[in-house]
């Protein structure tokens, strides 16, 4: 059986756990009250740095789901998303709306990725 390491942990919740050779990280959201663009870019970064600190990186991405306050902002959050992941390495992925933790929330954002 593997050791399970985990990143960020407080009582609640750990932002990243590392199983074996997949890195499951919580959802991620940017700052409240800023645009769509800043959250999902902020929220990226995120991602980005939890990847590194598990040895990983967006190119062993396995699956995304990524959750949007309103529809209406798919295309804006898709615009940001397509910039940032690199070319021929797209996970599986679904998006779809929910209510989020704060209405000041728009995106969130949750990777299971392959290590290194």
């Amino acid at each position: 059986m593997s050791d399970i390491k985990r990143i960020e942990t407080n009582t609640r919740m750990s932002q990243a756990v590392i199983h074996g050779d997949l890195v499951y990280l919580a959802g991620q959201v940017g700052a409240p009250g800023e645009s769509v663009t800043a959250q999902t870019k902020a929220v990226l970064a995120g991602v980005d740095r939890l990847l590194a600190e598990a040895g990983t990186d967006n190119t062993r991405m396995l699956q995304a789901t990524i959750w949007l306050a309103d529809m209406a902002d798919f295309a804006e959050m898709n615009a940001v998303w397509d910039a940032w992941v690199p070319a021929g390495n797209a996970p599986t992925r679904a998006c779809g709306e929910a209510r989020l933790a704060t209405p000041d929330y728009k995106v969130e954002v949750i990777i299971i990725a392959a290590k290194k």
